[in-house]
């Protein structure tokens, strides 16, 4: 396409958007600004941008980019409906996903040494979750936010000097900023039948929920240690003799890796769409679990998590009582099983010898600190223990401070203590 053909079509295609900028800056410098983003050249700073778009000097485009901010909603609404208008529908896809961009400096909002994407590992840059509106091989962006990392969250007078809005300064989880967006784009009339994320999203139990909660089909990317349940698993509530009534019930089948639970899946192989060397192809398979998200256990274990409680109801209630003998033993987790959701890897954890585990709240507990290597120096009792006598009382008076200062220092010099039988005097001040 020639250079002059793009630049009419964008300029069609931003003529919705100029109407609804406001003031008449904005939109005389808009276009031609993203005319310099999207034109050739690699770097895209203002001054390289302003050359290839043929002005003298790049003062007018660094007074539109540093300008009093202005409300840009009317423009975020209007995004959404030209994207719905031109892939949105029942067969839509919701791309959730990280961007990462490479950058130094204190002084950008944002920039932290945070995990980049781009680079594969820890640097400087600046985070943003992204929405994408997408059907067939068809992407349209929707949404980018900025993900506000702890070092900036967390200190409110850098956030007020370099203007973030007040109600941006906080804490926000990438989960809680992807949910929000999609509320956003779904308030704004976007249509769409699925949502899509990669692990780094997947990972996030408030996530799934979320979408879940919505009414929303998602499909999302776990860890292969992420836990997960059979879907025939039950809750079993074993009596107990003695002690507190049990809280949680016992799963009756362990957890295991997902990894584990798709070893033996019949995979297949699909072609998922066309790059830019060939189509682009990956092995699936699909197995029901329930992953173990639910409440945790006294061994570190979670429960089975979204959608057993109604499918217990379904089933008739709650599963029937079970006494000691028919309890299923409950093993505190090793150093090589997977994490569930939320729990940290402890390695082996030691447990307290007690009552079995079925007798509810007199069970085994794991050990919360780290365990002693050698046993404690035992401890004296009443009057065994060592008592240190009192400390005789200070003598009033100039004389006697003097006394004891000459006593001290001639101790210090080291002066031997006369033979017996000198004669000294009882009364001498000399040791």
């Amino acid at each position: 396409m020639a250079d002059a053909d793009w630049r009419g079509e964008l300029d069609g295609w931003l003529e919705p958007f100029r109407a609804a900028a406001g003031h008449a800056k904005r939109r005389l410098w808009a276009p031609a600004y993203l005319q310099g983003l999207i034109g050739p050249g690699e770097r895209k700073s203002l001054r390289p941008m302003a050359a290839g778009l043929g002005f003298r000097g790049h003062d007018q485009l660094r007074h539109f980019v540093t300008s009093a901010t202005w409300d840009d909603t009317p423009l975020r609404r209007l995004l959404v409906e030209r994207a719905d208008g031109l892939v949105g529908g029942p067969d839509a896809v919701s791309v959730i996903d990280d961007t990462a961009l490479p950058k130094q400096g204190k002084l950008s909002v944002g920039v932290a040494r945070q995990y980049c994407g781009c680079l594969g590992e820890r640097a400087n840059c600046q985070v943003l979750v992204s929405l994408t509106l997408a059907r067939g091989e068809v992407p349209v962006p929707v949404g980018l936010r900025l993900f506000p990392p702890e070092a900036w969250a967390g200190d409110a007078g850098r956030c007020a000097r370099a203007g973030v809005p007040e109600g941006s300064r906080r804490a926000l989880a990438k989960a809680g900023i992807a949910l929000a967006e999609i509320d956003r784009v779904l308030a704004a009339g976007a249509r769409f039948g699925r949502v899509a994320a990669d692990a780094g999203h997947g990972a996030s139990a408030e996530f799934r929920q979320g979408l879940s909660v919505r009414g929303l089909t998602w499909a999302v990317g776990v860890l292969k240690t992420r836990n997960v349940y059979p879907p025939g698993v039950g809750l079993l509530w074993p009596a107990a003799r003695t002690g507190r009534p049990r809280k949680h019930p016992v799963p009756s089948e362990g957890p295991v890796p997902a990894e584990q639970a798709l070893a033996g899946a019949a995979w297949r192989r699909v072609s998922r769409r066309r790059g830019t060397k060939g189509p682009l192809a990956a092995a699936f398979a699909a197995v029901r679990v329930r992953p173990a998200e639910g409440a945790q256990l006294r061994d570190g274990r979670h429960l089975p998590g979204e959608g057993w409680e109604h499918s217990s109801r379904r089933a008739g209630g709650r599963a029937p009582r079970l006494g000691r003998d028919q309890a299923p033993p409950v093993q505190p987790a090793g150093r090589g099983g997977a994490r569930g959701a939320g729990v940290a890897d402890q390695g082996a954890v030691g447990v307290r010898a007690g009552a079995p585990a079925a007798q509810g709240g007199a069970g085994p507990r794991p050990l919360r600190g780290p365990l002693l290597g050698r046993a404690a120096p035992a401890r004296p009792d009443g009057d065994d223990r060592p008592v240190l006598p009192p400390a005789p009382p200070a003598r009033a008076g100039r004389q006697a401070g003097g006394r004891a200062a000459r006593s001290r220092q001639d101790h210090r010099r080291g002066r031997p203590c006369p033979p017996s039988g000198t004669g000294r005097s009882s009364g001498s001040a000399s040791p």
